[in-house]
Protein backbone atom coordinates (compact mmCIF):
# COMPACT_ATOMS: atom_id res chain seq x y z
CA UNK A 1 0.00 0.00 0.00
CA UNK A 2 1.41 3.39 -1.00
CA UNK A 3 2.26 5.85 1.74
CA UNK A 4 1.51 9.44 0.88
CA UNK A 5 3.50 11.67 3.21
CA UNK A 6 6.11 12.99 0.84
CA UNK A 7 6.36 15.87 -1.57
CA UNK A 8 5.74 16.87 -5.17
CA UNK A 9 8.82 17.20 -7.38
CA UNK A 10 9.11 18.92 -10.78
CA UNK A 11 12.05 18.23 -13.08
CA UNK A 12 13.14 21.60 -14.49
CA UNK A 13 14.71 21.68 -17.95
CA UNK A 14 17.52 24.22 -18.19
CA UNK A 15 19.39 25.50 -21.22
CA UNK A 16 21.21 28.69 -22.22
CA UNK A 17 20.75 30.23 -18.79
CA UNK A 18 16.98 29.75 -18.76
CA UNK A 19 14.52 27.34 -17.16
CA UNK A 20 12.07 26.07 -19.80
CA UNK A 21 8.59 27.62 -19.80
CA UNK A 22 6.95 24.18 -19.55
CA UNK A 23 8.84 23.58 -16.28
CA UNK A 24 7.64 26.90 -14.85
CA UNK A 25 4.08 26.05 -15.90
CA UNK A 26 4.39 22.72 -14.06
CA UNK A 27 5.71 24.50 -10.97
CA UNK A 28 2.61 26.72 -11.02
CA UNK A 29 0.29 23.70 -11.24
CA UNK A 30 2.46 21.80 -8.76
CA UNK A 31 2.13 24.59 -6.19
CA UNK A 32 -1.68 24.49 -6.49
CA UNK A 33 -1.77 20.72 -6.03
CA UNK A 34 0.79 20.76 -3.19
CA UNK A 35 -1.33 23.36 -1.37
CA UNK A 36 -4.37 21.15 -1.72
CA UNK A 37 -2.47 18.16 -0.32
CA UNK A 38 -0.65 20.11 2.39
CA UNK A 39 2.77 19.02 1.14
CA UNK A 40 5.90 20.79 -0.12
CA UNK A 41 6.73 21.65 -3.72
CA UNK A 42 10.26 20.74 -4.77
CA UNK A 43 12.26 21.14 -7.97
CA UNK A 44 15.31 19.39 -9.40
CA UNK A 45 17.55 21.03 -12.01
CA UNK A 46 20.59 19.38 -13.57
CA UNK A 47 23.00 21.10 -15.96
CA UNK A 48 26.04 23.34 -16.06
CA UNK A 49 26.51 26.98 -15.01
CA UNK A 50 23.52 26.87 -12.66
CA UNK A 51 24.59 29.92 -10.66
CA UNK A 52 21.48 31.70 -9.32
CA UNK A 53 19.11 29.36 -11.22
CA UNK A 54 17.02 29.24 -8.04
CA UNK A 55 16.06 32.87 -8.65
CA UNK A 56 14.05 31.65 -11.64
CA UNK A 57 12.48 28.76 -9.69
CA UNK A 58 11.76 29.86 -6.09
CA UNK A 59 9.24 32.62 -7.01
CA UNK A 60 6.84 29.91 -8.20
CA UNK A 61 6.40 28.81 -4.60
CA UNK A 62 9.13 26.16 -4.50
CA UNK A 63 10.17 25.00 -1.03
CA UNK A 64 13.30 23.05 -2.02
CA UNK A 65 15.55 23.21 -5.09
CA UNK A 66 17.91 20.28 -5.69
CA UNK A 67 20.81 21.47 -7.86
CA UNK A 68 23.22 19.30 -9.82
CA UNK A 69 25.76 21.68 -11.35
CA UNK A 70 28.24 19.77 -13.52
CA UNK A 71 29.61 20.59 -16.96
CA UNK A 72 29.09 16.92 -17.96
CA UNK A 73 25.30 17.35 -17.56
CA UNK A 74 25.00 19.83 -20.43
CA UNK A 75 23.84 19.33 -23.09
CA UNK A 76 21.27 16.76 -21.98
CA UNK A 77 22.13 13.09 -22.39
CA UNK A 78 19.86 10.26 -21.29
CA UNK A 79 21.93 8.19 -18.87
CA UNK A 80 23.22 10.70 -16.29
CA UNK A 81 19.94 12.64 -16.08
CA UNK A 82 17.99 9.37 -15.72
CA UNK A 83 20.33 8.13 -12.97
CA UNK A 84 20.04 11.42 -11.10
CA UNK A 85 16.24 11.30 -11.05
CA UNK A 86 15.98 7.57 -10.34
CA UNK A 87 18.33 7.75 -7.37
CA UNK A 88 17.00 11.06 -6.07
CA UNK A 89 13.44 9.73 -6.23
CA UNK A 90 14.50 6.53 -4.43
CA UNK A 91 15.97 8.71 -1.70
CA UNK A 92 13.22 11.35 -1.42
CA UNK A 93 10.29 9.09 -2.38
CA UNK A 94 8.10 11.84 -3.86
CA UNK A 95 4.36 11.40 -3.88
CA UNK A 96 4.01 13.05 -7.31
CA UNK A 97 6.54 13.90 -10.05
CA UNK A 98 6.06 16.05 -13.17
CA UNK A 99 8.12 16.84 -16.24
CA UNK A 100 7.47 18.49 -19.58
CA UNK A 101 6.33 16.39 -22.54
CA UNK A 102 9.27 17.71 -24.54
CA UNK A 103 11.85 15.65 -26.41
CA UNK A 104 13.78 15.53 -23.10
CA UNK A 105 10.78 14.66 -20.94
CA UNK A 106 9.60 12.01 -23.37
CA UNK A 107 13.03 10.38 -23.14
CA UNK A 108 13.47 10.82 -19.40
CA UNK A 109 9.96 10.05 -18.11
CA UNK A 110 9.69 6.44 -19.36
CA UNK A 111 13.24 5.63 -18.20
CA UNK A 112 12.58 6.88 -14.68
CA UNK A 113 9.09 5.40 -14.32
CA UNK A 114 10.24 2.04 -15.68
CA UNK A 115 13.17 1.86 -13.24
CA UNK A 116 10.90 2.79 -10.31
CA UNK A 117 7.94 0.63 -11.52
CA UNK A 118 5.75 3.65 -10.98
CA UNK A 119 3.81 4.10 -14.21
CA UNK A 120 3.55 7.31 -16.24
CA UNK A 121 0.69 9.19 -17.88
CA UNK A 122 1.91 11.13 -20.92
CA UNK A 123 0.51 14.32 -22.47
CA UNK A 124 -1.97 15.17 -19.72
CA UNK A 125 -4.28 18.09 -20.43
CA UNK A 126 -5.49 18.46 -16.81
CA UNK A 127 -4.10 17.50 -13.41
CA UNK A 128 -6.30 17.46 -10.31
CA UNK A 129 -6.49 15.91 -6.85
CA UNK A 130 -9.46 13.69 -6.06
CA UNK A 131 -10.74 10.43 -4.60
CA UNK A 132 -11.13 7.10 -6.37
CA UNK A 133 -13.05 3.91 -5.61
CA UNK A 134 -11.85 0.67 -7.17
CA UNK A 135 -14.95 -0.82 -8.80
CA UNK A 136 -13.52 -4.33 -8.57
CA UNK A 137 -12.31 -4.42 -4.97
CA UNK A 138 -14.48 -1.68 -3.50
CA UNK A 139 -11.39 -0.10 -1.94
CA UNK A 140 -11.45 3.68 -1.62
CA UNK A 141 -8.43 5.93 -2.15
CA UNK A 142 -8.23 9.53 -0.99
CA UNK A 143 -6.33 12.42 -2.57
CA UNK A 144 -4.97 10.69 -5.66
CA UNK A 145 -3.51 12.56 -8.63
CA UNK A 146 -6.18 12.53 -11.34
CA UNK A 147 -4.29 12.46 -14.64
CA UNK A 148 -6.63 13.57 -17.41
CA UNK A 149 -5.97 13.19 -21.14
CA UNK A 150 -7.76 12.34 -24.40
CA UNK A 151 -7.74 8.60 -25.14
CA UNK A 152 -8.83 6.10 -27.81
CA UNK A 153 -7.94 8.44 -30.65
CA UNK A 154 -9.48 11.38 -28.84
CA UNK A 155 -12.99 9.94 -28.69
CA UNK A 156 -13.10 10.10 -24.90
CA UNK A 157 -11.37 11.98 -22.12
CA UNK A 158 -9.80 9.46 -19.73
CA UNK A 159 -8.99 10.02 -16.06
CA UNK A 160 -6.05 7.85 -15.07
CA UNK A 161 -5.15 7.08 -11.45
CA UNK A 162 -2.24 5.30 -9.81
CA UNK A 163 -3.48 4.02 -6.43
CA UNK A 164 -0.48 2.00 -5.27
CA UNK A 165 2.82 2.89 -6.96
CA UNK A 166 4.83 6.03 -6.28
CA UNK A 167 5.63 8.52 -7.53
CA UNK A 168 2.47 9.29 -9.47
CA UNK A 169 4.17 10.55 -12.66
CA UNK A 170 2.80 12.65 -15.50
CA UNK A 171 4.10 14.70 -18.41
CA UNK A 172 2.41 17.83 -19.78
CA UNK A 173 3.14 19.77 -22.97
CA UNK A 174 4.15 23.43 -23.02
CA UNK A 175 1.25 25.87 -23.03
CA UNK A 176 -1.33 23.53 -21.47
CA UNK A 177 -0.94 24.99 -17.97
CA UNK A 178 -0.69 28.66 -16.99
CA UNK A 179 2.60 30.07 -15.75
CA UNK A 180 2.13 32.33 -12.70
CA UNK A 181 4.67 33.55 -10.15
CA UNK A 182 3.48 32.85 -6.59
CA UNK A 183 5.68 35.38 -4.77
CA UNK A 184 8.80 37.11 -6.11
CA UNK A 185 10.29 36.94 -2.58
CA UNK A 186 9.32 33.34 -1.83
CA UNK A 187 12.05 31.78 0.28
CA UNK A 188 12.95 28.15 -0.21
CA UNK A 189 15.93 25.95 0.52
CA UNK A 190 18.64 25.34 -2.08
CA UNK A 191 20.48 22.02 -1.80
CA UNK A 192 23.59 21.47 -3.90
CA UNK A 193 24.12 17.77 -4.64
CA UNK A 194 27.11 15.98 -6.12
CA UNK A 195 26.55 14.33 -9.48
CA UNK A 196 28.88 11.42 -8.65
CA UNK A 197 26.70 10.47 -5.65
CA UNK A 198 23.76 9.78 -7.97
CA UNK A 199 25.42 8.52 -11.15
CA UNK A 200 27.91 5.87 -12.27
CA UNK A 201 31.03 6.62 -14.39
CA UNK A 202 29.56 4.57 -17.26
CA UNK A 203 26.59 6.99 -17.41
CA UNK A 204 28.98 9.38 -19.16
CA UNK A 205 30.12 7.09 -21.98
CA UNK A 206 28.13 9.19 -24.48
CA UNK A 207 29.65 12.58 -25.21
CA UNK A 208 27.99 15.20 -27.43
CA UNK A 209 30.68 16.36 -29.86
CA UNK A 210 28.59 18.71 -31.98
CA UNK A 211 25.02 19.88 -31.58
CA UNK A 212 22.84 21.89 -33.94
CA UNK A 213 19.34 22.98 -32.99
CA UNK A 214 17.25 24.69 -35.64
CA UNK A 215 14.89 27.27 -34.20
CA UNK A 216 11.27 27.09 -35.34
CA UNK A 217 10.34 29.73 -37.92
CA UNK A 218 6.77 29.79 -36.64
CA UNK A 219 5.91 31.48 -33.34
CA UNK A 220 2.41 30.18 -32.65
CA UNK A 221 2.81 30.31 -28.86
CA UNK A 222 3.69 34.00 -28.86
CA UNK A 223 1.03 35.12 -31.38
CA UNK A 224 -1.84 37.18 -29.90
CA UNK A 225 -4.03 36.18 -32.86
CA UNK A 226 -4.12 32.71 -34.46
CA UNK A 227 -6.01 31.88 -37.66
CA UNK A 228 -6.31 28.11 -37.85
CA UNK A 229 -7.49 26.06 -40.81
CA UNK A 230 -8.83 22.51 -40.91
CA UNK A 231 -9.70 19.93 -43.53
CA UNK A 232 -12.91 21.86 -44.14
CA UNK A 233 -10.83 24.47 -46.03
CA UNK A 234 -11.20 22.04 -48.95
CA UNK A 235 -7.92 22.67 -50.78
CA UNK A 236 -4.44 24.10 -50.43
CA UNK A 237 -5.53 27.15 -52.46
CA UNK A 238 -8.31 27.85 -49.98
CA UNK A 239 -6.00 27.20 -47.04
CA UNK A 240 -3.52 29.74 -48.40
CA UNK A 241 -6.17 32.46 -47.98
CA UNK A 242 -5.62 32.15 -44.24
CA UNK A 243 -2.11 33.58 -44.57
CA UNK A 244 -3.59 36.76 -46.01
CA UNK A 245 -6.16 36.95 -43.22
CA UNK A 246 -3.47 36.41 -40.58
CA UNK A 247 -1.27 39.04 -42.24
CA UNK A 248 -4.05 41.64 -42.14
CA UNK A 249 -4.72 40.88 -38.46
CA UNK A 250 -1.06 40.69 -37.44
CA UNK A 251 -1.48 37.06 -36.43
CA UNK A 252 -0.06 33.62 -37.20
CA UNK A 253 -1.48 30.67 -39.15
CA UNK A 254 -2.14 27.32 -37.49
CA UNK A 255 -3.51 24.06 -38.83
CA UNK A 256 -5.40 21.03 -37.62
CA UNK A 257 -3.82 17.60 -37.94
CA UNK A 258 -6.07 16.77 -40.90
CA UNK A 259 -4.88 19.89 -42.77
CA UNK A 260 -1.24 19.00 -42.05
CA UNK A 261 -1.81 15.38 -43.17
CA UNK A 262 -3.35 16.71 -46.39
CA UNK A 263 -0.11 18.61 -47.08
CA UNK A 264 -1.63 22.08 -46.82
CA UNK A 265 0.63 23.18 -43.92
CA UNK A 266 3.87 22.16 -42.24
CA UNK A 267 3.83 20.17 -39.01
CA UNK A 268 5.27 23.06 -36.99
CA UNK A 269 1.93 24.84 -37.54
CA UNK A 270 -0.13 21.95 -36.12
CA UNK A 271 -2.28 22.83 -33.11
CA UNK A 272 -3.69 20.18 -30.82
CA UNK A 273 -2.80 17.14 -28.74
CA UNK A 274 -0.05 16.06 -31.15
CA UNK A 275 1.03 19.59 -32.04
CA UNK A 276 1.34 22.93 -30.26
CA UNK A 277 -0.86 24.27 -27.47
CA UNK A 278 -1.80 27.95 -27.81
CA UNK A 279 -3.77 30.47 -25.75
CA UNK A 280 -4.05 33.62 -27.93
CA UNK A 281 -6.33 36.57 -27.33
CA UNK A 282 -8.22 35.69 -30.54
CA UNK A 283 -8.51 32.29 -32.22
CA UNK A 284 -10.29 32.04 -35.58
CA UNK A 285 -11.08 28.42 -36.49
CA UNK A 286 -11.83 27.99 -40.18
CA UNK A 287 -13.23 24.69 -41.44
CA UNK A 288 -12.36 22.88 -38.20
CA UNK A 289 -14.85 20.35 -36.82
CA UNK A 290 -13.31 20.40 -33.33
CA UNK A 291 -12.22 16.92 -32.30
CA UNK A 292 -11.04 16.51 -28.70
CA UNK A 293 -7.39 16.38 -29.77
CA UNK A 294 -7.62 19.80 -31.45
CA UNK A 295 -9.68 21.42 -28.69
CA UNK A 296 -7.02 20.31 -26.16
CA UNK A 297 -4.58 22.61 -27.95
CA UNK A 298 -6.64 25.83 -28.09
CA UNK A 299 -9.51 25.77 -25.58
CA UNK A 300 -7.80 28.36 -23.33
CA UNK A 301 -7.99 31.04 -26.06
CA UNK A 302 -9.61 34.25 -24.79
CA UNK A 303 -12.03 34.63 -27.73
CA UNK A 304 -12.85 31.86 -30.21
CA UNK A 305 -14.55 32.50 -33.55
CA UNK A 306 -15.67 29.48 -35.56
CA UNK A 307 -16.26 29.64 -39.31
CA UNK A 308 -17.97 26.42 -40.43
CA UNK A 309 -20.71 25.30 -42.80
CA UNK A 310 -21.89 22.77 -40.21
CA UNK A 311 -23.89 24.51 -37.46
CA UNK A 312 -23.52 21.38 -35.31
CA UNK A 313 -19.71 21.19 -35.50
CA UNK A 314 -18.33 20.34 -32.01
CA UNK A 315 -16.07 23.40 -32.04
CA UNK A 316 -19.16 25.62 -32.03
CA UNK A 317 -19.87 24.42 -28.48
CA UNK A 318 -16.79 26.23 -27.14
CA UNK A 319 -16.79 29.14 -29.62
CA UNK A 320 -17.75 32.65 -28.45
CA UNK A 321 -18.95 33.53 -31.96
CA UNK A 322 -20.08 31.21 -34.74
CA UNK A 323 -20.22 32.18 -38.42
CA UNK A 324 -22.18 29.54 -40.32
CA UNK A 325 -21.16 29.48 -43.96
CA UNK A 326 -18.64 28.22 -46.50
CA UNK A 327 -15.07 29.24 -45.69
CA UNK A 328 -14.36 30.16 -49.33
CA UNK A 329 -17.14 32.78 -49.06
CA UNK A 330 -16.58 33.97 -45.49
CA UNK A 331 -12.76 34.27 -45.35
CA UNK A 332 -12.44 36.70 -48.32
CA UNK A 333 -15.14 38.86 -46.72
CA UNK A 334 -13.23 38.86 -43.42
CA UNK A 335 -10.04 39.88 -45.25
CA UNK A 336 -11.86 42.66 -47.08
CA UNK A 337 -13.56 43.90 -43.89
CA UNK A 338 -10.42 43.86 -41.75
CA UNK A 339 -8.36 45.56 -44.46
CA UNK A 340 -10.89 48.35 -44.61
CA UNK A 341 -10.93 48.76 -40.82
CA UNK A 342 -7.20 48.56 -40.15
CA UNK A 343 -6.16 51.38 -42.45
Amino acid sequence: MATDKNNLIVYCEYEDGKVADVSLELLTKGRQLADKLGIKLEAVVAGSDLKDVEKQILPYGVDTVYKFDDKRLSPYTSLPHSSILINLFKEKQPRIAFMGATSIGRDLGPRVSSALHSGLTADCTQLEIGDHKDARTGEEYKDLLLQIRPAFGGNIVATIVNPECRPQMATVREGVMKKEVRDSNYSGEVINLKTEDYTKPEDFVVEVIDRNVEKSKVNLKGAPIVVCGGYGMGSKENFDMLYELADVLGGEVGASRAAVDAGWADHDRQIGQTGVTVRPKLYIACGISGQIQHIAGMQESSIIISVNNDPNAPINDIADYVITGNVEDVVPKLIKYYKKNTK
